[in-house]
This record gives C-alpha cells, sequence and structure tokens, in this order.
C-alpha cells in the first residue's frame, strides 16, 4: 500500500516537473503571430483571387494595402513579444511571424516600387510612328470588357515611350518575309501566348499573354514586313484594364524579341 502510495507521488510530481518545464504559449507571441498570419494570407490571396475571378482587381489591390500595413503593425508585435517573451516556444513563434510579416511587407512595396519606376502608361510598340493594329483581337476586348482602347492614342504616350524605354526597337531579320514570319509565328508560340490570329499575307500575328499574379490579359500583335533586302518585326503589347502597366509591356517585348533573336539570323546593322 504504502509502495503504491509513492508511486502515485511520484507520477504526480514528474507531471508538476513536464508542466514546470513547459509553460504555456506566450499569448502576446500567439497575438502577434495571427496579426502577422492575417497580413500574409491577405497579400497571398490577393492577385490569385483577381485571377481566379474570386474579386475585382481592386480588391486585390487593396488586399496588397491593407496587407502591407497589417504586415507592419505584425512585424512589430512580433518584434515586441519576440523581447517580451521568455519561453523556447513563444520566442520561436515571434519569429515566424516575423518572417511572415516581413514578406506581407516587401512584396506589395517591391510592387509598388515597380509602378513608381514606370510611366503610367498602358501601351508599348517598337513603331511609335505607325504601330500595329490590332484587327482579330480588337472586337474581343470590346466584348471582354477592356476599358483601354485598341487603337494607339498617340504622341503623348509614345514621348513618354521613348524616353522611359528606349530600347523598345524593330528587329531586322536577314531572312525573306515568309521565312521571317514563320520565325516570329513560332517565337510566339515558344513564350507561350494563346494565338489568336495569323494571316502571313498580311504578315500580322495577333495573341493574348495572361500575367502570373493577377491575371492580368494583355494583347499583342506582331507584324513582319519587307525592309530593303531584309524583313523587319515589329511588336505592339497592350494592356487591357489599368492606366500603368509597372513596365509589364515594354518587358513582355523584350523578352519577344529576345526569343525571336535567339531563333533567327539578325541582320547587320549598316
Amino acid at each position: 500500500m504504502t509502495t503504491t502510495y509513492h508511486r502515485h507521488e511520484s507520477g504526480h510530481a514528474d507531471l508538476a516537473a513536464l508542466a514546470a518545464e513547459d509553460p504555456p504559449l506566450s499569448r502576446l507571441a500567439l497575438a502577434a503571430f495571427a496579426v502577422a498570419a492575417l497580413a500574409a494570407l491577405m497579400v497571398a490571396l490577393a492577385g490569385p483571387g483577381s485571377r481566379l475571378g474570386w474579386w475585382h482587381f481592386g480588391v486585390g489591390f487593396s488586399l496588397l494595402k491593407w496587407g502591407a500595413y497589417l504586415g507592419i503593425l505584425g512585424a512589430l508585435a512580433c518584434l515586441v513579444a519576440l523581447f517580451r517573451t521568455r519561453e523556447s516556444r513563444g520566442r520561436i513563434t515571434a519569429v515566424v511571424g516575423l518572417v511572415l510579416a516581413l514578406g506581407a511587407v516587401l512584396v506589395p512595396w517591391s510592387f509598388g516600387r515597380g509602378a513608381r519606376g514606370a510611366p503610367p502608361i498602358h501601351d508599348i510598340t517598337t513603331d511609335v510612328r505607325n504601330p500595329p493594329a490590332f484587327v482579330a483581337i480588337a472586337p474581343i476586348r470590346a466584348r471582354e470588357g477592356a476599358t483601354n482602347p485598341s487603337a494607339y492614342e498617340g504622341e503623348a504616350v509614345a514621348a513618354q515611350q521613348q524616353k522611359a524605354y528606349p530600347d523598345i526597337q524593330p528587329v531586322m531579320l536577314a531572312l525573306p518575309i515568309s521565312q521571317a514570319y514563320d520565325e516570329a509565328l513560332a517565337a510566339a508560340r515558344d513564350m507561350g501566348w494563346r494565338i489568336v490570329a495569323e494571316n502571313s499575307d498580311e504578315g500580322r500575328i495577333e495573341a493574348t499573354d495572361q500575367t502570373r499574379w493577377f491575371g492580368f490579359k494583355d494583347d499583342v500583335v506582331i507584324r513582319v514586313m519587307p525592309a530593303s533586302g531584309v524583313s523587319r518585326v515589329d511588336v505592339r503589347s497592350v494592356s487591357r484594364v489599368g492606366k500603368g502597366d509597372t513596365g509589364t509591356n515594354a518587358q513582355r517585348i523584350r523578352d519577344y524579341l529576345e526569343r525571336l533573336k535567339s531563333r533567327a539570323p539578325v541582320a547587320s546593322q549598316g
């Protein structure tokens, strides 16, 4: 009987020791982590939610904005919890929360930084004097609610583009026009764009691309034409919505022309 009593007493003592070694998780650390996690979730879902049609892209931008503000609050709360919490689990929770909060702040910050560095235009072309025109895509843009016109908006846009992106220029290929057209079409397919129209007689290719995060649809038209014994390739990329494009259309044209030049011989200059 005495032995049994001592065993029970020893068991209770062991449980008490374990409880003393493993104190409950700090409420401050847990609350700070919750704020940081919510901020990270808002930022993470902002783009995919817009892409999947869960909400308008304006809601997505609001989620980015308020997710960043909440991330700042979460980062401060996690720092306070980190310095005020003594038990290890609470400190680990605060560190994880801090990482999430910083991510929630840095993603919108980098997005906004790109927007600030780009001019407020959404129509980029290698030929600002005679830009390639949309034919097959123009009615599609109207039908699907594009707020930006498919017609080029003229000198005001051209001047801003030339100042911001002087490198956006046509490419001259040392190929007959038919071969140059085939290479231009193959390069467009290599880019993963959805080809909407191809007209070799007019030297015109029309396609649609979609941005990865928000799923914005941008339209591309490529024109291949003869030019003094070589073939000239011009490209135009236009966003369907939004005043500015954070440089996306210019980068798309750069990437396409680099892909084309990797496939086909470029004519020598001069």
